[in-house]
């Protein structure tokens, strides 16, 4: 069964020799006080650098997962409050993780198709940081680079922190607009979940160290303090660093990943558009992502597309949340090779 599910998605083709090498180097019987850790993880941040254009003085550190790092933001580095612009329930959480911590955290919620009108764009000075779901996996939306350049640009006092849990490894991320940037690695990067990277830039570290939180299990001081050493704070998912630096190795650079990506799912959209009873569920194209296709019709063609597509061999990701019934999600992650997103094109086009 081949899956489109948007996370966790397929994984790599060479996944298993990975696993195979893995077990034949003993990388996963090292401490992670040791010099093969300190040596992977230090391999593993400037392969991020090579292959993803990360800047050479932004630090990456390891957490759980792309959930966690709504807390460890929130916690170590918010030093009044958080503005949240939104469109989908993955943001919505990260609102209500922030404001369990930090109350006065508010947020503005737009529609899918609604594009971020900075220029009317009013956050107060209480907000000290700004958090946008670049790609908002529940309802296959994003905000363009362009988009958070102009709000960089417009409040070049705040932080801006940027959830890319779905598109970080799948398009290419100008990392130099945004002081946070947070994935995880179920998605674009082809891997089983259980590592989730968080990337600070020398602003959010400088402003971790000022509010000076710490004695949490996930206080970013600490992690900071042992990531100077390419160490971690706490046993991490070395399997998963390990598997991480592998798949970065074997990549190509991310701006080919991008051209190849946004080819595919042009390719895709002009199949949902040419049938007769499917169509996109974010039809403005300056707000639909490029690694999730939302496809939404009646519940009882969803139930039946769906149905079909298993028979077929293709498992297609359910609706999130409120449009479960109404519509499927397709990854179009890296992944996912041309044959078999061909394939799928296919078998989408007789409807």
């Amino acid at each position: 069964m081949l899956t489109f599910a948007p996370g966790p998605s397929k994984v790599y083709d060479a996944l298993p020799d990975y696993l195979q090498d893995a077990v034949r180097e003993g990388i996963l019987s090292a401490n992670h006080r040791s010099g093969p850790f300190m040596q992977l993880y230090q391999e593993t941040e400037a392969l991020m650098r090579q292959k993803l254009h990360m800047p050479e003085d932004y630090v990456l550190l390891f957490t759980s997962s792309a959930t966690e790092n709504w807390e460890i933001i929130s916690q170590s580095i918010v030093e009044s409050a958080s503005f949240h612009i939104y469109s989908g329930s993955f943001g919505g959480k990260w609102v209500k993780f922030a404001q369990h911590i930090i109350p006065e955290s508010k947020a503005l919620k737009i529609a899918a198709n609604e594009a971020i009108e900075v220029s009317s764009l009013d956050i107060p000075e209480q907000f000290d940081l700004i958090a946008l779901t670049q790609n908002e996996t529940s309802n296959a939306s994003q905000v363009p680079m362009s988009v958070i350049a102009e709000i960089k640009e417009k409040f070049p006092e705040k932080m801006i922190a940027v959830d890319t849990t779905s598109s970080m490894a799948g398009i290419e991320l100008d990392f130099s607009l945004g002081d946070i940037w947070y994935a995880s690695v179920q998605k674009c990067f082809g891997l089983p979940a259980g590592l989730g990277l968080l990337m600070l830039s020398p602003k959010a570290v400088e402003k971790c160290e000022r509010k000076g939180e710490e004695g949490r299990y996930n206080s970013l001081s600490f992690m900071l303090e042992n990531a100077r050493g390419y160490q971690t704070h706490y046993t991490p998912n070395v399997l998963g660093i390990y598997l991480l630096n592998r798949v970065l190795k074997d990549m190509q650079e991310i701006h080919h990943i991008d051209a190849n990506l946004r080819e595919r799912m042009s390719k895709l959209e002009n199949c949902i558009a040419k049938t007769t009873s499917l169509r996109m569920l974010v039809d403005n194209s300056a707000t639909r992502s490029t690694t999730v296709m939302g496809v939404t019709g009646s519940e009882s063609l969803i139930t039946k597309v769906k149905k079909e597509a298993l028979e077929a061999g293709f498992q297609l990701g359910s609706g999130y949340g409120p449009l479960k019934p109404t519509s499927f999600r397709i990854a179009n992650f890296p992944a996912i090779t041309d044959y078999e997103m061909d394939g799928l094109i296919e078998f989408l086009s007789k409807y």
